[in-house]
């Protein structure tokens, strides 16, 4: 009887173990130990969808966001985000021909004061399955790779919308 109850609480407590925050790269291009990343810090973050999801869900639907919004958040697999502090303009120009190198496809470069903000895909045929979101903010450096099946629509929606809310923002203050 003690192992019936110990097996769903081992399970349990592996699929937390992702949730913790770590301070080593945890992407793809920079877990090579022999890139010199020059003093950046790093923060990984991955937290398991089936814990996210629901939350995210929830926020969405009490602060009154449309149901479509809801709908795109379902087709998210995994997210990852990671920080760097201390970064460089060489980094990012290497991370741009790893994603090059890994059939990323440029969707969009947004520029707003003094941050950079691109958007690349990995697809087939028309369902994306990759989509990695970089923000460029002086030495301060955020990643964020998405995993999921989305449509090029899906992903003008969420441009589209996160554009219509900072406009709103803007117009309130």
């Amino acid at each position: 009887m003690k192992n019936l109850i110990l097996i769903p609480v081992a399970l349990l407590l592996l699929s937390l173990q992702s949730c913790i925050v770590s301070s080593s790269p945890k992407m793809g291009f920079f877990d090579n130990p022999h890139y010199d990343y020059g003093g950046a810090k790093f923060t990984s973050i991955n937290v398991p969808m089936f814990l996210a999801k629901p939350l995210v869900k929830k926020a969405l639907k009490e602060d009154g966001e449309s149901e479509e919004l809801i709908n795109l958040i379902k087709k998210v697999s995994d997210v990852k985000v990671m920080t760097v502090e201390n970064g460089n303009k060489e980094i990012l120009g290497d991370f741009a021909k790893y994603l090059t190198s890994n059939n990323f496809e440029e969707w969009m470069t947004v520029k707003k004061a003094n941050e950079t903000i691109n958007f690349q895909a990995k697809q087939s045929g028309d369902v994306i399955k990759k989509l990695m979101i970089t923000v460029h903010s002086g030495k301060e450096l955020v990643f964020v790779d998405v995993t999921g099946k989305f449509t090029p629509d899906d992903i003008s929606r969420i441009i589209n919308y996160s554009e219509k809310n900072d406009v709103k923002k803007m117009t309130l203050k």
